[in-house]
């Protein structure tokens, strides 16, 4: 959502008493205050103030927004949020004790507060958000439920592709500049993917939450959260935000928790969920499970399961592979028995959906062997991918290749961990750049090797070292045996790789085909 989109303007005293209200309110500063001054947008980027803005100063890990208070009244801010005071603006000041909680109240309150027109599902875990969310819209959709969607791949209103980020979760003005869009489309609901991230920052604070979704939960983003459990209690908010409140009324659908029983973590989750005043429903392939898969069976077209739910026993063709697929359309199937959509519909938007972009997407272009673009970005994710196509390979005669790395500035325990779930895995890893960022790119390299070194495998002949991504996938393809799997992860969809520099175009997909046609197969 490059463009912003046209909107009524509001009276700053609205938002005055609304924080007023709530208890958010902590005094004011500077200029003197015109209730009848009126908002048109919300930043919190001083870059992107205009006139008619409201700039909400948030305090960063890296920088203070505070610091570019008078940058946003210059470029024509009429009002500022913020923790303190800051000396030398003409302008208003509302002070307030949490500056990110008053950003997506703001948010909320210039669109008018659209999640609470909208049925939304919150879907959150380590793996499978992405595509659990492109399940449940094509459930929905097939059920005659017109459903927005909002995810790390892109946004969707109306029907319509408005937008994509590479932040799972954007900023609040964003989010609910995204709601609204859907609202005024005529969605009767909107799948929000949320994230840790998004969790912790209030990102989706004031979001009517009405179901929220458990995929899994594994080690990842403890480059932020620090602890893992402060990683869960983060994710943990989706649940406690079911609570009915007046910043997430009752619209009528029921407050629902759907949490997945295979995973560890399922009860502290499905807790927090009923200490809300939530229902529960567990999915899984354990006999306990309300939404269970009574069998599951891969082949090369899918995914065949058998499920039983309290209303219907059926089965259900899946187009996408993996087995990890299976529970994703468990916890797709659960929202549905929640909102008790009718069996058949349900079913047919699962089996229609022909695949997620950058999900187990496999390149075909006459090569002898398999190549295969993923998402997957953490030990437990990558594990899953690989143990996947492993037996796929290993009964053709081959095995598997593996090209990944791991994202710079972010979680560095993971690194080693990747490398040794790999090097258990493959006959080749080929290690190259994710998001390096500044960081240096072979510093990055050589604690994933070391994790593939400590599992038996040796820098230089089964594990190569090559930051450049192109070159990285051309050694892939160029080592690949007849039978072999390329896997080609911790891209997929995204449309960039984030050096020091800056972001530099990307596309996975794309870039596997050129190779291969330089190699002699097929046309890009």
């Amino acid at each position: 959502m490059s463009e912003r989109p046209a909107r009524a303007p509001r009276r700053l005293g609205e938002l005055v008493r609304l924080l007023e209200a709530r208890g958010m309110l902590r005094g004011l500063a500077a200029g003197a205050l015109s209730g009848d001054s009126l908002i048109t947008g919300v930043e919190h980027d001083s870059r992107a103030a205009s006139a008619g803005d409201l700039f909400v100063a948030v305090p960063g890990a890296r920088a203070d927004g505070h610091d570019f208070a008078a940058a946003a009244a210059a470029g024509g801010a009429v009002a500022i949020i913020g923790e303190r005071a800051v000396a030398g603006l003409a302008v208003p000041q509302l002070l307030v004790g949490d500056a990110r909680a008053a950003l997506a109240l703001a948010s909320a309150w210039l669109h008018g507060f659209p999640s609470r027109d909208l049925g939304v599902i919150g879907v959150t875990g380590t793996d499978g958000k992405t595509s659990t969310s492109f399940m449940l819209r094509a459930m929905l959709e097939a059920c005659g439920r017109q459903t927005g969607l909002l995810t790390t791949v892109t946004v969707i209103a109306g029907g319509k592709v408005i937008g994509g980020s590479r932040a799972t979760t954007p900023e609040a003005p964003v989010l609910q500049a995204a709601l609204a869009a859907m609202r005024d489309a005529g969605d009767d609901f909107a799948i929000v993917e949320s994230t840790s991230h998004g969790l912790a920052q209030q990102r989706v604070g004031e979001v009517a939450y009405d179901i929220a979704v458990l995929t899994n939960l594994s080690h990842e983003h403890l480059e932020f959260h620090r602890t893992f459990d402060a990683y869960r209690a983060a994710k943990r908010r989706l649940f406690e935000a079911l609570a009915v409140g007046d910043a997430n009324p009752d619209k009528g659908l029921g407050k629902w928790a759907i949490v997945n029983r295979d995973d560890a973590v399922a009860g502290d989750f499905a807790g927090a969920a009923a200490d809300a005043g939530a229902q529960v429903i567990g999915y899984g392939t354990a006999a306990s499970a309300d939404i269970q898969a009574t069998r599951i069976a891969e082949s090369a077209r899918g995914l065949t399961m058998g499920v039983r739910t309290t209303r219907w026993e059926a089965e259900v063709r899946l187009q996408m592979a993996g087995r990890f697929n299976a529970h994703n359309a468990l916890a797709a199937i659960s929202v549905g028995e929640a909102l008790g959509l009718e069996p058949e519909g349900m079913r047919g938007g699962l089996e229609g959906l022909a695949g997620v972009p950058g999900r187990m997407e496999r390149i075909v272009a006459g090569q002898p062997f398999g190549v295969v673009v993923d998402y997957a970005h953490t030990p437990d994710s990558l594990a899953k991918v690989l143990d996947n196509l492993a037996p796929g390979a290993a009964a053709a005669g081959g095995g598997l290749v593996c090209v990944f790395g791991s994202a710079g500035e972010r979680d560095t325990l993971k690194r080693p961990m990747m490398g040794a779930v790999a090097g258990e895995r493959c006959r080749l890893l080929v290690l190259t750049d994710e998001d390096p960022r500044g960081e240096d790119r072979l510093a990055i390299l050589r604690e994933i090797a070391a994790g593939a070194t400590s599992v038996g495998r040796s820098e230089g002949r089964d594990v190569r070292l090559v930051p450049e991504r192109r070159e990285a996938i051309r050694l892939a393809f160029e080592s690949a045996a007849p039978a072999d799997v390329v896997v080609l992860c911790g891209k997929g969809h995204e449309s960039t790789i984030e050096m020091a520099a800056g972001p530099v175009p990307w596309d996975e997909a794309r870039v596997a085909r050129e190779v291969l046609a330089e190699l002699g197969y097929g046309e890009v």
